[in-house]
């Protein structure tokens, strides 16, 4: 009889250090960080609120305001994808946002003329990722279309 296979997982700092979006990610939120108050906070700590579980999100109500808490980690996830694109183009990418009070808006990144990712935003009051590795898988996944799109575009990009 065999052994049972043993199921090692990955500590939530590990994969946070490993990762680059997450590692871009706490960047931010530290730069945010005037006063020093999150200096003894653990990347993965200062993360931790951007990971909600689906049972978490079926706890929320179906219609809600998102609160200014939640709008500000949807704007530090979108500033994360900019400075990767940035990182891997070498071209500024910022994001703009607009939002309703309901949690209803429209999120952009250029990158010179080019608007290289669009995505309209719903429900925002329920903003989260089931884990830290689907937050970072996300994150990449946003960056890796938005690329594309500069690699595609390159010339408006570059305008």
């Amino acid at each position: 009889m065999s052994p049972e296979p043993s199921i090692v997982t990955e500590s939530p700092d590990a994969l946070v250090k490993s990762d680059p979006f997450l590692t871009t990610l706490a960047r931010i939120i530290r730069a945010a960080d005037s006063y020093g108050t999150w200096d003894k906070k653990s990347d993965a700590d200062l993360l931790r609120d951007f990971v909600l579980d689906k049972a978490a999100r079926r706890a929320l109500p179906v219609i809600g305001d998102p609160d200014p808490e939640v709008l500000s980690r949807v704007e530090q996830y979108y500033r994360a994808v900019g400075l990767r694109i940035e990182q891997r183009t070498g071209l500024m990418s910022s994001p703009m946002m607009t939002m309703s009070h309901e949690g209803f808006g429209r999120v952009i990144l250029t990158a010179g003329k080019l608007v290289a990712y669009a995505k309209t935003l719903r429900d925002v009051h329920r903003f989260g990722f089931d884990s830290f590795s689907a937050l970072g898988a996300e994150g990449e996944k946003v960056v890796s279309a938005a690329v594309a799109d500069i690699e595609r575009f390159a010339e408006v990009a570059h305008a």
